[in-house]
């Protein structure tokens, strides 16, 4: 079974990788290492240990972008080491994936990281270190009692025609009930394999952050798998309006408009936020009719 460490300077998407790393019956563990120097720390340490040892690492599962050394720069340093762990990097960035397989990586998954994606590298960790690569097989159906399993090659005995059966009995179509109608003013957020529901308007603003969106509200924030222009158009009927490319933000939830040497910024609590040229106009209209209406 593998012994696997988990690297990303994200606390939120480290959290979730070591959860499905967790949850595959072929790891045996998983720990995490939000940055280099930890993470060199305790390859170092497992190297040291022997390939029995309890700190052997079997595979790291690297990240590219991060603060300091990148991923790239990691997997560099341990193809220095005489016996190097198996490197999967986990990027939401395609553009590297030449630079990765020439690093020798075993694989290469894109972020938002999905569970069979996640479980495919796994299995090719698996199968470059000689061990057992299938994940457990889908349970099959319950055994007919009565009646013995066929020799290989061996006909089928025939079987009685069956009476025929009658019509299923017609059914009004069920509606399908969704997240959404369930709780229209909610938004799902998963951490580590646990769902909660943040109420729409518990929401200050909204922070992009690649192809992801950071929840911004009073008791903190929250990361979602949803880009920042899908919930621009999604909550425009909410009363939230794009201000910067990085931006949106609750119309009810901004204190202060502020100019300043032709830059305009808002303040939304505590946080102070830059409002690019072309969306000034607009927010301070919007602003304008929604203090007179």
């Amino acid at each position: 079974m593998l012994r696997a460490l988990a690297v990303d300077d994200e606390k939120p998407l480290l959290e979730e990788l070591l959860y499905l790393l967790r949850s595959d019956p072929r790891v045996h563990s998983a720990e995490g290492a939000s940055d280099a120097t930890e993470a060199l720390r305790r390859v170092t340490r497992a190297l040291e240990s022997g390939p029995d040892g309890p700190d052997r690492i079997d595979v790291v599962f690297l990240d590219i972008h991060m603060a300091g050394l990148t991923g790239l720069d990691i997997a560099r340093l341990l193809a220095g080491f005489a016996r190097p762990p198996l490197i999967v990097f986990v990027t939401a960035h395609e553009g590297f994936a030449v630079q990765a397989f020439d690093l020798k990586a075993v694989d290469y998954v894109l972020k938002p990281v999905r569970p069979e994606r996640l479980a495919e590298a796994v299995r090719r960790a698996c199968v470059q270190l000689g061990g057992p690569a299938g994940a457990p097989a889908a349970a099959s159906g319950p055994p007919v009692r009565g009646r013995a399993p066929a020799a290989a090659g061996a006909r089928p005995a025939p079987q009685p025609p069956q009476p025929p059966q009658p019509p299923l009995p017609a059914h009004r179509p069920v509606p399908e009930v969704t997240v959404a109608d369930r709780a229209a003013d909610q938004i799902a957020v998963e951490l580590g394999g646990v769902t909660r529901f943040v109420a729409i308007a518990d929401i200050a603003y909204v922070e992009a952050q690649g192809d992801y969106a950071r929840l911004h509200t009073d008791g903190g924030s929250h990361l979602v798998r949803i880009p920042l222009s899908t919930l621009e158009q999604r909550w425009a009927a909410r009363g939230f309006v794009r201000i910067h490319r990085r931006h949106l933000v609750a119309l009810g939830r901004i204190d202060e408009l502020r100019l300043d040497a032709g830059t305009t910024s808002v303040r939304v609590g505590a946080a102070e936020l830059q409002v690019s040229r072309r969306h000034a106009r607009e927010l301070r209209d919007l602003l304008m009719r929604h203090a007179t209406g």
